[in-house]
């Protein structure tokens, strides 16, 4: 399959998909933080991941372990993965979620300013800015007023995440501007979940979290949905998209994980839906439908 200039049908299908599979995500870790410590809970979903996209790659005969230029690139797309999440849990002790979200998804800016220099071929037009701009729009009427709020030191925790979206956009520059491009999507899914499987375990022992705290069967499942739909399957499929289509337009539909995330919390935990969680749908969809047309000629 050649590369894409622009999301067909089974591009935008599949990540309107992995972007509700990510909003989810975000109830499941809020369900499993009740039994199992952040940082330890990253750690133990990579770990599972890896054994599962290990096995599905040899099942598939993939080849992992060729030398084909991608070790260097590889263990820094690991680190970057690995830190993005440790700052982004660390964060987390300083600020409150809903203000985390907004520095968070300040990483489609950062992928579409380094494309700039290191991906020429991925242009960015100026109705592609302007759509990125509206769908951002969008995350801010629904978790902008937490903004305005008496913050104390919760800009340590801002800052942290903003890191972690440099991080994040980091990662998605590694992957698309060096060798990993050329190789499978298991490969470039392998480096980070084995990179972070070592690291984020030994973080969480230096930050002193107790781990498995309280094993309750809708812990385990929410761990398990993690491991399996998230950091196995959707991120698999990432992957694969990203190494056929523009990261730019891919990265603009990230901004859909959080209205889906607060949509699933409304439907899965009953919490309450507000008419700014709608008016943020339809401005980040609108955003999304704009930094993605075609342009002319």
């Amino acid at each position: 399959m050649p590369p894409k200039t622009h999301l067909d049908r089974l591009a935008i299908g599949l990540m309107i998909l992995f972007c509700t599979i990510w909003g989810v995500q975000q109830v499941a870790v809020k369900i499993a933080n009740a039994g199992i410590s952040p940082v330890w809970q990253a750690g133990l979903r990579s770990i599972g991941a890896t054994v599962l996209v290990g096995a599905w790659a040899l099942l598939r005969g993939v080849r992992l372990f060729e030398r084909d230029a991608t070790l260097w690139p590889g263990l820094l797309a690991g680190l970057l993965f690995a830190g993005e999440f440790a700052l982004l849990f660390a964060g987390l002790q300083f600020t409150t979620a809903s203000r985390g979200v907004i520095f968070l998804y300040t990483a489609p800016f950062v992928v579409a300013l380094g494309a700039v220099w290191l991906l020429p071929h991925e242009h960015m037009r100026r109705a592609q800015w302007i759509g990125m701009a509206l769908a951002f729009v969008g995350v801010l009427v629904l978790f902008g007023e937490n903004l305005l709020q008496p913050a104390g030191r919760a800009w340590i925790g801002d800052l942290m995440i903003f890191v972690a979206a440099v991080l994040w956009a980091g990662t998605t520059l590694t992957v698309k501007a060096t060798a990993l491009a050329r190789v499978s999507a298991e490969k470039m899914l392998l480096y980070q979940l084995a990179v972070s499987a070592l690291t984020l375990p030994l973080l969480s022992r230096l930050l002193g979290e107790s781990g498995v705290f309280a094993p309750t069967p809708t812990v385990w499942a929410s761990l398990v949905f993690q491991t399996l739909a998230v950091a196995s399957m959707s991120y698999l499929g990432w992957f694969w998209l990203m190494r056929h289509y523009p990261a730019t337009r891919l990265s603009s539909f990230s901004f859909l994980t959080p209205v889906m995330g607060v949509l699933a919390g409304g439907l899965l935990l009953g919490e309450t839906l507000t008419p700014a969680v709608f008016v943020a749908l339809a401005l980040v969809g609108a955003g999304i439908w704009i930094a993605n047309r075609p342009g002319r000629g």
